[in-house]
């Protein structure tokens, strides 16, 4: 092998590890952040949300990196297939469409109801329970979605690296 063919391509490698942190934060939330938000009361979930959904829908870090890995997977497919390894592209332009599915459940489905459990109240009411309640099972639903989408991107994008080398050795 030489050692341009061992090289990691960069847009591959980027997508695969952006993936993978989107995969684990997504992940995080379904198995322990969520979990330990559904013992809260109402008044603490809604406010715990509020603060997490804030955090991260005002953080340019992340919003560079919940772009930025759908724009790398787009051109690690497109370089793959320019350099003429077929299967490898195939698999990151899966891995793209699996990835855009996270993305238009986030714009779609989490910010439409985050923005409106930023609007609820927090005093302790019936309103705060109806919040929560409108709140909390879809968006669990849409975060399971998608850190499904992410773990299979993540390894369509594992296998793509795998074939890219592979390819390359021969």
């Amino acid at each position: 092998m030489s050692p341009a063919s061992s090289r990691p391509e960069p847009a591959l490698l980027a997508a695969t590890v952006g993936t993978g942190l989107m995969a684990g934060l997504y992940l995080a939330f379904d198995i322990g952040v969520m979990p330990a938000l559904a013992r809260r009361d109402d008044e603490g979930f809604v406010s715990a949300m509020r603060r997490a959904n804030d955090a991260l829908d005002d953080s340019a870090s992340f919003g560079a990196l919940f772009l930025g890995v759908f724009v790398a997977t787009g051109v690690a497919a497109r370089r793959l297939r320019h350099a003429e390894q077929g299967e490898a592209a195939r698999r990151a332009r899966a891995a793209a469409v699996l990835y855009g599915l996270s993305v238009a459940v986030t714009i779609g489905v989490s910010l439409p109801l985050n923005r409106r459990l930023r609007n609820a109240p927090v005093a302790p009411s019936a309103a705060v329970r109806a919040a929560r309640t409108a709140y909390e099972r879809p968006w669990r639903t849409a975060n399971a979605v998608r850190t499904a989408a992410c773990l299979g991107a993540l390894a369509l994008l594992g296998d793509a690296a795998r074939r890219r080398v592979a390819a390359r050795t021969r």
